[in-house]
């Protein structure tokens, strides 16, 4: 529902608007489903036959939106200074890219789901219980994707810069077009603990105890910060996108950045709701 709410906002935006590029050739009929708007029926074709036709066009039959949210263990954090994990912003704005890009009528999959991508509104169930139920690996697992996929990617990626390459390779030889977004708690960022603190792994044994954790706070800056700059770097040798939200933000501004990176695509993906 909250998914909805935020994709709503960002429809808003850009409910009537016209887009004009290349694109618009024919590529197959299909039989109508479930969750098709009547406005896609080809009535000649259906009317040749005992069964109602959708009419799709190059572009959305070969382009799909693929997703993908860190199950790792350290997306359960949450600070002091955040009303919600890693884990649960990342997922709630999955799921509302999933909203834009139904509503639309693009097809959607998640990375590793046992389920193909599809268009209709059940698949936000299917990703949804996809998403909450999994547990594992901070990183996407090797998945063999289309040509003309687009693929987001939402994750906190504090592993080995070189780890994290190793893992995304195979996507971006797939020829898809990735859009890394990296999430962090606020704390992450700005390391805000004072005085005697102990830290603690997200999983497993590992401890460390601060005595005076602000003395540790310019050093500790200074190298997450390159490592963010590695992370950005990464993006860019592969021709994707990097960018980066804070869970103490607005999803709604997060989604409405991703609509723009992932809609300026000449797969014209998330266009104008067509019959707007």
């Amino acid at each position: 529902m909250e998914a909805e709410r935020i994709a709503a906002t960002v429809i808003l935006g850009i409910h009537g608007r016209k887009r004009a590029g290349p694109g618009e050739s024919f590529w197959q009929y299909r039989p109508y489903s479930f969750g098709d708007s009547t406005q896609r029926i080809d009535w000649h074709k259906s009317a040749r036959a005992d069964r109602v036709f959708i009419r799709e066009n190059e572009w959305e039959a070969a382009n799909a939106l693929w997703l993908w949210c860190s199950p790792g263990p350290g997306m359960n954090f949450q600070s002091h200074l955040a009303k919600v994990t890693k884990r649960d912003r990342a997922q709630l704005l999955a799921l509302a890219l999933a909203v834009l890009a139904i509503d639309a009528q693009e097809r959607v999959a998640a990375i590793g789901a046992p389920f193909a991508a599809g268009h209709a509104r059940s698949q936000l169930i299917r990703m949804a219980d996809h998403f909450t139920a999994r547990s594992g690996d901070s990183l996407p697992e090797t998945a063999r994707l289309p040509r003309f996929a687009s693929v987001a990617l939402l994750g906190d990626f504090l592993d080995p810069i070189e780890t994290i390459a190793k893992a995304l390779a195979p996507l971006a030889s797939s020829g898809a077009k990735g859009h890394i977004v990296q999430i962090c708690d606020p704390a992450e960022e700005t390391l805000p603990y004072t005085g005697r603190t102990e830290f603690r792994a997200m999983l497993g044994p590992e401890r460390f105890l601060a005595g005076k954790a602000e003395s540790l706070r310019e050093a500790y800056i200074a190298k997450f910060t390159a490592h963010r700059q590695a992370l950005r770097t990464l993006a860019g040798r592969f021709g994707w996108t990097f960018s980066l939200h804070r869970t103490d933000a607005s999803p709604t501004a997060a989604l409405m950045m991703l609509h723009g990176l992932i809609g300026g695509e000449k797969s014209r993906l998330f266009g104008a709701r067509r019959g707007a």
